[in-house]
């Protein structure tokens, strides 16, 4: 946390020191106050973890969602925003200000475990991945990566437990940087955040582009088929509630596992297709030469490895970063965990989903690369070569991947509005009338600007693996022991202060020595295990960023090679898949 102003409230004990809380109350502290200590934090934390720990969990109720009937009266209680004080709040009781918390968290575990499968789920690139890593390297990295990712989950779950309350509202991933570490840690988060989403809605833009791009066998003009996706997200994108989404998320699952069982079945009874490889195959990326054609249009046969398929070591990192995509998503859990009405419930549909998400992964992506080998393209959907098939699924991802576009561009904009626009211009709250108008303004110049984003890089792949290793890797496998990190030391600081040390009564926080030496305290207090686990989570971190610093090495160089060769750019009619231009 920042360094907090320190009052003696009474003679002490010399480095004993009393932090005045000033006697405020939550509901009229300021958005992200800096004189809350994680001591106040972790106090309503555990006040609030014991009342919901009582709570029946909410049950999926399909008749409703069919239904137009108005919503119940506790969701229109959301209008009380709870994280940010009003010119009247002096007129709000402590319970009015605590029910309005309690009436924005409505989502089950069901909702949300279709949430992360939704907003994870890509087994589409996985083929080419395993590809380009060979059977043996492909699987036991997904199989860690997997692994991590959920490590990672039950990371920001741990932190969000002991930080989030009715009083304190948890938002998003920004508010715990903000809790454990201070502000600096919070704007860049954000900004982290904000800049990765856009990216990965403009990634998601391009790549269903080509989509219908394809579908209309170039007829239609390559620059508008972006655009047609952008218009349809317009629309998707006003849902604004994660609760309400849940219902739309659970059709996006279905829909990519159709598809996966069409691919598999096509795939097994008709040749890969060959033409298309050299647009984004496995070969084409790691060894060229094995999928070019002899003097008479034959290919070369197809072929598998069980270790790494060459020695072209940017090519295997690079599909490994395509890994790196399939897994990333822990930067939106706390945007789910702060809608749920049973927080604690979370861990049981993360770890549910990242098993799922994981066999879905390891099976589909061995069953590809089996049948088709170095010409497993990326996605696998469009190295389909029946027309016919490969036109249903471009339709059927074409309308998953609407709708998980609609989720980064959902919760992207969440973040631009409440951290930017409502903190430094004081645009109005989003649960505010004038904040919906404002919302729905924002929609369509977001979509915008994360088309030409992508759009103004004409390779695509390298442009994945620039925002997989820079952006992704980092807020999914780097941020959360980070996190962990600063609450589990301070956590432990305060044990080492006398267990509580927050009086809600005076609202002075009691603390012992000066900054560093509470964090030092704090990284040795707890006993071995508490000890060995702050060491592994330094460790973790260290891994991690030596991994983004390998992987912007692979990218930066794949995109030199590729930019020494002029492409199309969406900008140009003339489609990047269309080999016959």
């Amino acid at each position: 946390m920042d360094d907090k102003e320190i009052k003696t409230s009474s003679p002490s004990p010399p480095n004993e020191h009393a932090i005045q809380s000033t006697y405020i109350r939550p509901r009229e502290r300021k958005l992200h106050d800096p004189d809350v200590t994680l001591e106040e934090y972790h106090f309503y934390a555990q006040k609030t973890r014991a009342e919901q720990d009582s709570l029946e969990a909410p049950k999926t109720q399909w008749n409703k969602f069919f239904s137009r009937k108005p919503k119940a009266s506790a969701d229109r209680g959301t209008e009380i925003n709870p994280t940010t004080p009003k010119v009247n709040a002096f007129e709000i009781s402590d319970e009015e200000w605590t029910n309005a918390s309690r009436a924005f968290r409505t989502a089950s575990a069901g909702a949300c475990f279709y949430l992360i499968t939704t907003d994870i789920l890509g087994p589409f690139a996985v083929p080419f991945a395993i590809g380009t890593l060979g059977y043996g390297p492909g699987v036991a990295l997904f199989t860690v990566f997997g692994f991590m990712a959920g490590y990672s989950g039950y990371l920001i779950w741990h932190v969000f437990l002991g930080v989030d309350s009715h009083e304190f509202p948890a938002r998003n991933y920004g508010d715990l940087a903000f809790r454990t570490w201070g502000r600096i840690a919070r704007h860049s988060l954000n900004f982290l955040q904000a800049v990765a989403l856009l990216l990965l809605l403009g990634q998601v833009v391009i790549l269903f582009g080509q989509n219908i791009s394809q579908m209309s066998q170039f007829r239609l003009c390559y620059a508008v088929c972006p655009l047609l996706f952008v218009i349809a997200g317009f629309f998707l994108t006003q849902i604004r509630t994660l609760r309400n989404y849940g219902w739309v998320a659970q059709m996006a699952v279905w829909l990519n596992l159709l598809v996966i069982f069409i691919t598999m079945g096509v795939m097994a009874h008709s040749p890969p297709n060959f033409p298309v490889a050299v647009l984004g195959s496995a070969g084409g990326t790691v060894d060229p030469d094995s999928i070019t054609p002899d003097d008479d249009g034959n290919y070369p046969p197809i072929i598998h490895s069980a270790g790494l398929p060459t020695t072209n070591l940017v090519g295997s990192i690079n599909g490994l970063l395509s890994g790196v995509l399939a897994y990333a998503g822990a930067q939106l859990f706390v945007e789910f965990l702060a809608e749920m009405r049973r927080p604690r419930d979370f861990l049981k549909a993360m770890w549910g989903a990242q098993l799922f998400i994981y066999t879905v992964y390891v099976v589909y992506g061995c069953y590809v690369y089996y049948f088709q080998g170095q010409y497993t393209y990326n996605p696998a959907f469009q190295g389909v070569s029946t027309y016919g098939w490969q036109t249903v699924g471009n339709t059927f991802t074409l309308i998953a991947g609407l709708i998980a576009a609609g989720l980064y561009g959902n919760i992207g904009i969440k973040v631009f509005y409440n951290n930017i626009l409502v903190e430094w211009f004081h645009a109005p709250l989003l649960v505010t009338k004038p904040g919906k108008m404002f919302y729905a303004a924002i929609v369509p110049f977001w979509w915008s600007i994360a088309f030409i984003i992508a759009a103004a890089i004409p390779d695509y792949f390298g442009f994945v693996a620039v925002i997989s290793a820079s952006m992704l890797l980092n807020l999914t496998y780097t941020i959360p022991p980070f996190l962990a990190l600063g609450y589990d030391i301070q956590r432990m600081a305060m044990q080492g202060e006398g267990g509580e040390v927050f009086d809600p009564m005076t609202g002075l926080t009691k603390r012992t020595g000066t900054v560093m030496q509470r964090y030092i305290r704090g990284f040795l207090s707890g006993g071995p295990l508490s000890v060995a686990r702050n060491v592994w989570h330094v460790f973790y971190i260290l891994a991690s960023l030596s991994m983004c610093g390998l992987g912007m090495y692979a990218a930066v160089q794949g995109m030199i090679d590729v930019f020494e060769n002029p492409q199309v750019t969406s900008f140009s009619c003339t489609s990047p898949l269309n080999l016959n231009a």
